[in-house]
């Protein structure tokens, strides 16, 4: 066997077309590594979000040696509202951890436990990296609806992005293979597959939590932790569009409930 080349087979077969997106990268060989990483497990859908455009130079394409066809075919987004646009599901990846029982918003999935939970999906997912100087801002990590982070010693916890980029990828790569020899791990598999919503529900799942936020009878500050508490207990759980339609109902009568009281109240 030729070491290091692309040998003619298709890529895995997966119910979830699992799409890899960088923001706003700052060094092109992390780049061209991250497309070596990619390929290396059967991943080739890579996007950028960068308001001013992207450009590869040499040295990302000598860094992604024989996976030089990721960058080719990379799409490159002006901002991140168009880049999710048809996106059901984001992952957040950050290895900014905060401890404590009484963590803000930052609950996270290992990335073993993320292979479990999106081997019985289909649609697209995206998995999100930040910058290699500041990773992933929380207005942004507040727009994900599931949070990943690998656990790596906390005296120095933030990893190279294409190493972080790689040790995920690894995982969901790997809950394939145990799959296909009958050594399932993980989350228990759905009753019923195709768990993935209509990148329109997901949307409408952020604005009525946002919304049902706002009238609850709570101090201030607490509405932003509600928010973001209730959209992504509900993201995690993967819900069927039928589902989601129920629970899109509920929240919308518990909305306007409030508001009626609210403003019998005044």
């Amino acid at each position: 066997m030729t070491m290091g080349v692309n040998l003619r087979i298709p890529l895995p077969e997966r119910s979830a077309e699992i799409i890899v997106v960088l923001i706003e990268p700052e060094i092109q060989g992390n780049v061209g590594a991250v497309a070596r990483s990619m390929r290396n497990f059967g991943f080739d859908e890579l996007r950028i979000i960068a308001e001013d455009g992207y450009e590869f130079e040499d040295e990302a394409l000598a860094r992604s040696k024989h996976a030089k066809s990721v960058l080719l075919n990379c799409e490159v987004f002006s901002d991140w509202h168009s880049c999710m646009d048809d996106i059901s599901i984001v992952i957040g990846s950050s290895g900014k951890r905060e401890l404590g029982e009484k963590v803000a918003f930052r609950h996270f999935v290992m990335p073993e436990e993320l292979g479990g939970r999106v081997l019985d999906i289909s649609g697209k997912i995206a998995i999100v990296f930040g910058r290699e100087g500041v990773g992933i801002l929380t207005e942004e990590l507040q727009m994900c609806d599931i949070l990943v982070t690998i656990p790596t010693w906390e005296g120095y916890p933030i990893l190279n992005l294409s190493h972080a980029v790689t040790i995920i990828l690894y995982e969901l790569h790997k809950s394939l293979i145990e799959v296909e020899l009958g050594k399932q791990k993980g989350l228990p598999k759905t009753t019923q597959g195709n768990r993935i919503l209509d990148p329109e529900l997901r949307r409408m799942v952020h604005t009525l939590s946002e919304e049902l936020a706002q009238v609850v009878n709570v101090q201030e500050h607490k509405r932003p932790g509600i928010s973001d508490t209730l959209k992504r207990v509900i993201m995690r759980g993967m819900p069927l569009d039928d589902e989601a339609h129920r629970i899109l109902g509920v929240m919308k009568q518990s909305r306007d409930a409030l508001r009626e009281k609210h403003f019998e109240d005044e």
